[in-house]
C-alpha cells in the first residue's frame, strides 16, 4: 500500500541517489551519485570517459532510487525515477548549483577537491540529465509509530 508525497520534498535535499544503468550485456550496474533537481529534470555529474556514461549513450534506459531515511525519526521515503537520461556537455553554472547543494558556499569549498575531483570549468565534464518518464513516490514512516506517519519538518525532527 504505497503512500505517496510530493517529489519535491525529498529531490530539494542533499541526499545520495543511486542511478541504474544497463550494461552491454544486459546487467544493471547502479553508481551513487549527487544530483540537483531543476527544470523539471535531475541532473547528475558525469565525465566523459565515466563508465556511467558511456552505458547511457549506448542505452538511455535509467532508473534513479532517493532515500530519504533517518532510523531515530522513523522516517523512511522512497523515491523512484525512470526514463531515458541524455548526456550534455558540461554547463560550469548547473555544476556549481549542484556542488553548492552537497558543499555549502563556494568561499567553504575545498580548493582541492574543486581543482583536483569535481573540475567544473573541465571541457571533459558531462552531466547527465533525466527528465523522468515515471515517478514512484512511498512514505512508509510508520515503522515506528504505526499506521500513524511519522513526518519530518522543518527543522529536521518529526511531527
Amino acid at each position: 500500500m504505497p503512500t505517496p508525497f510530493d517529489p519535491r520534498e525529498v529531490l530539494e535535499k542533499p541526499l545520495m541517489a543511486n542511478l541504474a544503468t544497463l550494461a552491454e550485456d544486459g546487467s544493471p550496474r547502479n553508481s551513487p551519485v549527487w544530483y540537483h533537481w531543476e527544470d523539471d529534470a535531475l541532473w547528475m555529474l558525469g565525465d566523459a570517459g565515466a563508465s556511467s556514461v558511456r552505458r547511457i549513450v549506448r542505452d538511455p534506459r535509467v532508473a534513479v532510487e532517493i532515500v530519504d531515511y533517518d532510523n531515530s525519526l522513523g522516517i523512511l521515503r522512497h523515491l523512484g525515477l525512470r526514463g531515458r537520461a541524455q548526456v550534455v556537455s558540461m554547463d560550469p553554472a548547473l555544476f556549481r548549483r549542484l556542488l553548492t547543494r552537497y558543499l555549502g558556499p563556494e568561499t567553504t569549498w575545498n580548493p582541492w577537491f574543486i581543482e583536483t575531483v569535481a573540475r567544473p570549468d573541465d571541457l571533459n565534464g558531462r552531466l547527465i540529465r533525466l527528465a523522468p518518464q515515471s515517478t514512484f513516490t512511498n512514505d512508509a514512516s510508520f515503522f515506528r509509530t504505526g499506521p500513524k506517519l511519522a513526518r519530518p519538518t522543518r527543522n529536521g525532527h518529526s511531527a
